[in-house]
C-alpha cells in the first residue's frame, strides 16, 4: 500500500488502452496520443498539515512533506552524488523561476514528463530555453503542464542564470535510469502529477501501440528521490523495428548517427539520444514533425521525419531508450 499518497497530485485520469492513433480534431488537426502527453486535471495544490519525516534509501536526510514539495528549495537526498548545485538550480528565483533541479532533479536525470538534461551540450540547453521564451518551442498538447512551466521559467530567467544552469547540467553524466521492457500487457495506469502511474490493484491490459513509462517505485519518485528510476514498457518487436530505422533509415529516413554521432551520444551542439526517456523522445519527434518545435536547428529534422508514421516514431524512441547512455 502506498504511504505517500498525494505528494504530487490529488487528482487522476485513467488513460484508456484503446487510444493509440491520433484523433481528428474539429479544425482538421490531429490530437497527440495521450500516453505520450499525459495531462493532469486541475490539482488541489494545498499542502495538508503533516509534520511526519520521510526518508529514502541511501540517504541520512529527513524531510517533511512541505520540504519535499518546495520547488524553491530543491530536495537533495543524495548531495554526494553530484557537484554542488548552483543557486539557480537549487533555489531558483521567485516568483517565476523554480529551482531547475526540482523537475530535472539534482543529478539531471529527469523524469518522463520533462527531460533528462545530464550531459547535454550547454549551448543546446540554452537554445531550448530561448526557444521556449520566443514561442518557437511549444508542446503539441497545450494542456500539458511541464512544457508550460518551462515557458514560465524561460520568460523570467536571466541570461546569466541560464548560462550557469546550462553549464552545470552539461557537466553531469547521463547514467542508466530507464529500464526498457518489451511486453504485450502492462499495468493499468492513470495520470498523476503529469506522469503515468500504475493503478494500485488495477490489474493489467494490452499495451496496444503505446509506450507506458512509469516509476519503478512511485513513493520514492514522489519524494523526488534522484536514485529511483523508471521502467518503460514498449510493444514486442518495437526495439528491433526502431533499430532498423535508426541505423539504416529503413528506406524511410536518414540514419540518426549522421548528425547525432555514431554512438548516438551527441555531436557538437547536437543532443545525445541514447538512453533517454522514450516518452520524452517520442514527444520531441512528434512536436518537430507537427511544427510545435520550430526553434533553431529544428529545420534540420524536417527531412528525416517527413515520411515517418507515428508507429515509426514510437519504435525509434523505444530503441533509443534501450541503448546504453
Amino acid at each position: 500500500m502506498r504511504v505517500f499518497v498525494g505528494f504530487v497530485s490529488l487528482a487522476l485520469v485513467v488513460v484508456p488502452a484503446a487510444k493509440s492513433a491520433p484523433q481528428q480534431q474539429g479544425n482538421g488537426a490531429t490530437e497527440p496520443p495521450s500516453w505520450a502527453y499525459p495531462v493532469s486535471p486541475p490539482e488541489d495544490r494545498s499542502v495538508p498539515s503533516d509534520s511526519s519525516l520521510y526518508h529514502v534509501p541511501g540517504s541520512d536526510k529527513s524531510l517533511t512533506r512541505a520540504q519535499i514539495l518546495d520547488s524553491f528549495n530543491v530536495p537533495d537526498w543524495h548531495p554526494d552524488g553530484h557537484p554542488p548545485m548552483p543557486d539557480i538550480v537549487e533555489h531558483g528565483k521567485k516568483p517565476g523561476v523554480r529551482g531547475c533541479g526540482y523537475c530535472h532533479l539534482p543529478n539531471a536525470l529527469g523524469r518522463p514528463e520533462n527531460a533528462g538534461v545530464a550531459g547535454l551540450p550547454a549551448a543546446y540547453i540554452e537554445q531550448q530555453v530561448l526557444d521556449f521564451k520566443s514561442g518557437a518551442r511549444r508542446s503539441s498538447e497545450p494542456k500539458m503542464g511541464p512544457p508550460n512551466n518551462m515557458i514560465l521559467v524561460a520568460e523570467n530567467v536571466t541570461e546569466g542564470d541560464l548560462k550557469v544552469a546550462a553549464q552545470y547540467f552539461a557537466s553531469l553524466q547521463l547514467k542508466p535510469w530507464i529500464r526498457v521492457v518489451e511486453t504485450n500487457t502492462v499495468p493499468k495506469t492513470k495520470v498523476e502529477g503529469s506522469m503515468m502511474v500504475a493503478i494500485e490493484g488495477g490489474g493489467t491490459e494490452p499495451i496496444g501501440q503505446r509506450i507506458i513509462e512509469t516509476p519503478e517505485n512511485l513513493e520514492r519518485t514522489e519524494m523526488r528521490d534522484d536514485s529511483s528510476g523508471f521502467i518503460a514498457y514498449v510493444p514486442v518487436g518495437s526495439i528491433k523495428k526502431g533499430e532498423a530505422l535508426v541505423t539504416t533509415g529503413g528506406e524511410k529516413t536518414i540514419q540518426c548517427g549522421v548528425c547525432h554521432g555514431p554512438d548516438l551520444h551527441g555531436l557538437g551542439p547536437i543532443p545525445r539520444l541514447a538512453g533517454r526517456s522514450p516518452s520524452y523522445l517520442f514527444r520531441q519527434l512528434y512536436d518537430l514533425q507537427h511544427g510545435s518545435r520550430r526553434g533553431a536547428w529544428s529545420a534540420l529534422m524536417k527531412t528525416p521525419l517527413a515520411h515517418l508514421s507515428e508507429d515509426d516514431l514510437r519504435n525509434i524512441a523505444a530503441y533509443l531508450a534501450s541503448l546504453k547512455p
